[in-house]
């Protein structure tokens, strides 16, 4: 069906517009294009209690479990990735990170709990929820891998070093908050004693991206993962959306109109319409304090061979130093 087509229809009483390539061949499933309308409309008055239970039952909506999980990393932009695939009209994702895998609280209350942490959809969507602290928590890929084996799974990922740093200052900003010092980054990066990387800071652990991703591989296969560049989709977001769209079989709906930059921000915004736009909380892109170039140089050397074996698994090679 073509677009001028998919438009017309939605005059009529029963409107449907196929989606090519997410359940087959074409036509074997068919998306409501109502779905487009009442995305952020009826989803988000159930939400706050103010659609009926007749709306509900009328549209078919359920709350399902997520069909791919962002699993990290931290300061990678995975809210950032969250809320931009949330433009595409066949994805609705979880708004808050739900912890339930890396959590033995939550995980212990069941699945059924976590289903119902879901936000509701139509049974054609796909859920897609976050929670960074998953890439690293040694007990999550089983757990993931015990509620379904094919899931997808989504990583984005930022130079190392960088990443490291942005850890380190949503510390401190925390920290400041609370009128408490906190040690300068290279105190913590560089082991005094022996003037070494310090791999017990969790900060640089995290950014050891081949050491977590060799634990879910016991459990996954490659194929289920989807590397997404953190850095570019910074500056350039449309190309990497569009890679994670061919990734989880949905068709081409993002489009640049959907982004926007925003000069005073200092990165894009997101266009849902022409009355709806929305950018990234303030917390988001902060200010890096100033880190000795010969530290951020020892560090850049210290991950180097480990970039170099999260490049050869992956199959993708990013521009990092």
């Amino acid at each position: 069906m073509s677009s001028l087509e998919c438009l017309s229809v939605a005059y009529r009483l029963q409107p449907i517009c196929p989606i090519e390539g997410r359940f087959g061949a074409r036509g074997q499933a068919e998306f409501p294009l109502r779905a487009l309308q009442f995305k952020r409309g009826l989803l988000h008055e159930f939400r706050k209690g103010n659609s009926s239970k007749e709306q509900v039952h009328l549209h078919d909506l359920v709350q399902q479990l997520p069909k791919a999980i962002i699993i990290g990393v931290r300061k990678g932009g995975t809210r950032a990735l969250l809320e931009m695939l949330n433009l595409h009209p066949a994805v609705v994702k979880a708004s808050q990170e739900i912890h339930f895998f890396d959590n033995d609280e939550n995980y212990a209350k069941g699945i059924e709990w976590y289903r119902k942490k879901m936000p509701f959809s139509y049974p054609q969507q796909i859920t897609i929820e976050k929670s960074p602290a998953y890439f690293i928590t040694e007990e999550v890929p089983e757990r993931i891998y015990k509620m379904n084996s094919s899931i997808k799974l989504l990583i984005i990922v930022r130079e190392p070093t960088t990443r490291a740093i942005s850890d380190y200052t949503q510390v401190l900003e925390g920290k400041e908050r609370k009128n408490k010092t906190y040690y300068k980054f290279e105190k913590l990066a560089i082991d005094p004693n022996t003037c070494e990387v310090n791999t017990k800071y969790k900060a640089v652990r995290t950014s050891i991206y081949t050491k977590h991703l060799e634990r879910w591989l016991k459990y996954f296969p490659i194929e289920q993962f989807h590397i997404v560049d953190g850095d570019r989709l910074i500056t350039e977001p449309l190309p990497e959306l569009q890679l994670v769209e061919k990734f989880l079989n949905l068709p081409p709906r993002i489009s640049q109109y959907n982004l926007y930059f925003n000069a005073t921000r200092g990165f894009y915004c997101l266009r849902f319409n022409i009355i709806f736009n929305k950018c990234l909380a303030g917390s988001k892109g902060r200010i890096h304090p100033e880190v000795d170039p010969s530290v951020i140089t020892k560090l850049r050397k210290f991950f180097h061979p480990f970039n170099q074996k999260f490049y050869q698994i992956t199959g993708r090679t990013l521009n990092w130093p």
